[in-house]
């Protein structure tokens, strides 16, 4: 079987991080807030950091504590890209690709379209040709599971969408185990099939991204998925509705059923902004100034009183965004999801 089988504790600096997760030919991500051991767990898998378990693969066993067995990093079958991915700065790209390499890396500098770099040092590489030359290394090991630790991380925002697909791409052509660690929703919703939200060393949700948002666990993981929570007093409205008073006096309404203490999650793309409130089925309006209005690609958020909201470029423009410009943001019962407090 080509799964990667974990079940193990990897000692971190204030706890363990503990995780039980089967990977099969798939990429699976772990995303979670700094600290949360994501990376801990990674070199843990990799025989870099004391573990306690099992960790198995492709038919071989890399630890089982209870055997006394823990196999040398060297010895397991992982391809490792670190965060700032640790090039050799005076070696080339061929010689950094080749080091440590089980296979030919003439046909892997060519799979990733840096042949034509394999004389040039990492100094001379821009952060997408450097994540490509570490991911041909990793690769370059023939190994039975990828391991990727902050592979986006590097990247400055005007790359990060272009090599964010190319390296879709590439996992979803690799059919290997991957487990990625991230502390980006986003980057983990791209790359992963499955992803886990790991926090203070424990999983709290694993699913695939879109479940995640239409059924987060808790507040934390709606939070980290993108939404804004919003705390207030529900009580039943009539007509199928749920009325929720938030600490200012405004009520919101939802489709939702509940009473007493909740949390409102709104997602940011849920949310229309207008100069006035639109004459729809809409029952949600929060009136507030932009706060903030800030680029990214083709979108634009928007920060509207407790709201974010995302928006297109041209609706941007179209509207006369800027700090300071009163607005109504408006979305609808059916998109104001109720979680306990």
């Amino acid at each position: 079987m080509d799964a990667l089988l974990l079940d193990l504790a990897v000692p971190a600096r204030s706890f363990d991080v503990e995780l039980a997760l089967e990977v099969g030919r798939e990429t699976v991500a772990l995303v979670g807030p700094s600290g949360a051991g994501k990376t801990t767990l990674l070199r843990g898998v990799a025989g870099l950091a004391p573990a306690r378990g099992r960790i198995a693969c492709a038919g071989e066993t890399w630890l089982d504590s209870a055997r006394g067995i823990d196999v040398r990093p060297e010895d397991r079958s992982v391809g490792l890209v670190f965060q700032e991915y640790a090039l050799f700065p005076h070696l080339s790209v061929e010689r950094n690709v080749g080091f440590g390499a089980r296979r030919d890396v003439a046909p892997l500098l060519g799979r990733l379209g840096i042949a034509h770099l394999s004389r040039a040092r990492p100094g001379d590489l821009s952060g997408g040709e450097r994540q490509r030359v570490a991911l041909a290394r990793a690769l370059a090991r023939d190994p039975a599971v990828l391991l990727l630790d902050e592979p986006m991380a590097a990247l400055d925002p005007h790359t990060r969408g272009h090599v964010r697909a190319e390296l879709a791409q590439l996992l979803h052509e690799l059919e290997l185990p991957a487990l990625l660690v991230t502390h980006d929703f986003e980057d983990a919703a791209a790359l992963a099939s499955r992803v886990g939200v790991l926090v203070d060393g424990r999983l709290r949700q694993l699913a695939t991204p879109e479940e995640l948002v239409a059924a987060p666990a808790d507040g934390f993981v709606a939070s980290l998925a993108g939404g804004t929570l919003l705390e207030g007093e529900a009580r039943a409205a009539g007509d199928g509705l749920t009325e929720v008073e938030l600490a200012d006096g405004t009520r919101l309404y939802s489709t939702d059923t509940a009473t007493g203490a909740v949390s409102v999650l709104v997602y940011p793309w849920e949310v229309a902004l207008a100069a006035e409130a639109p004459a729809d089925s809409t029952l949600n309006h929060v009136r507030a100034e932009a706060a903030s209005v800030v680029r990214v690609a083709n979108r634009v958020r928007v920060r509207v009183g407790p709201l974010t909201a995302e928006v297109t470029a041209a609706s941007a423009d179209r509207l006369g965004l800027a700090p300071g410009r009163p607005l109504v943001a408006s979305f609808k019962a059916t998109a104001t999801r109720l979680l306990p407090r």
